[in-house]
């Protein structure tokens, strides 16, 4: 019969290989990143997933609850991000970017990236899943392919303010399942800081703000006994303090399921 230290060991033995097959962090995560910006690279690992030249399984945004990211603005330009960049839906829209020198087929010019998704299974301190088009984007014209099939990389990356084309504006998602006595709304393609740490709505004709709960992603929510009729003005709160509203901006008769961009 084996010895109860021999048992110890085999189990202990066990949950390291499970461990390791399964991706857990072979080093604890980096302090957060937040909204401070300059000339400082930092150092990250970074893999791939999904289509090679798509943005991530079904180009469908993921953890942030943003959708059609391969189409404009984000125009496939994703990643995930681990828990330091992610941050539990607050890192949702943050922009980064991000280059390789290693392999040859890495360009050494940067490339910007939006947080669309969390990264559950982080390789390193900082940690980038990169959609295929994004991992592709650092390599030298002609080699994308090549780098993607290298799989892992080690790259920097810094955090940078978030620009949008011409045109886009900052944009209120009314969700599935919204009602008159529940609201949530998914803030995407905000300028600047990019993330969104506090939302409220206002409605039209009255002083008091409503403070939205955070729900997931970059989804907010209110519940609220009082029928949310509309119109209403959103305020929303970047991780650096810049505040935006969007005055009226879900109209009365407001619809769930439907997207309502700022004027």
């Amino acid at each position: 019969m084996a010895s109860s230290s021999s048992v110890l060991l085999v189990v202990a033995l066990f949950a390291v290989f499970l461990g390791t097959a399964h991706g857990i962090a072979k080093v604890p995560p980096g302090p957060n990143i937040t909204a401070t910006y300059g000339d400082k690279w930092l150092d990250a690992k970074s893999t791939w997933y999904g289509k090679p030249t798509g943005a991530g399984p079904k180009d469908n945004g993921g953890a942030c609850g943003y959708k059609d990211v391969d189409k404009a603005p984000f125009s496939g330009m994703t990643g995930c991000g681990n828990t330091p960049i992610f941050k539990s839906g607050r890192g949702c829209g943050s922009c980064f970017e991000i280059k390789c020198t290693k392999p040859e087929s890495c360009s050494g010019e940067p490339v910007l990236v939006h947080i669309t998704d969390d990264n559950e299974e982080p390789i390193a301190a900082y940690h980038f899943d990169l959609s295929g088009k994004a991992f592709g984007a650092m390599a030298k014209k002609g080699e994308e392919q090549k780098l993607r099939s290298a799989g892992e990389l080690e790259l920097k990356f810094r955090r940078v303010k978030c620009e949008y084309p011409e045109g886009t504006k900052v944009t209120f998602h009314v969700e599935k399942g919204s009602n008159p006595n529940y609201l949530a709304l998914l803030v995407k393609y905000v300028t600047g800081d990019g993330d969104v740490v506090a939302v409220d709505i206002k409605e039209k004709g009255k002083d008091k703000w409503i403070e939205l709960k955070e729900s997931w992603g970059s989804i907010w929510r209110v519940d609220t006994p009082d029928k949310l009729t509309g119109p209403f003005t959103v305020r929303y709160t970047t991780e650096g303090g810049t505040k935006g509203e969007a005055e009226d901006v879900i109209p009365e008769g407001w619809k769930a399921d439907t997207a309502y961009a700022s004027k």
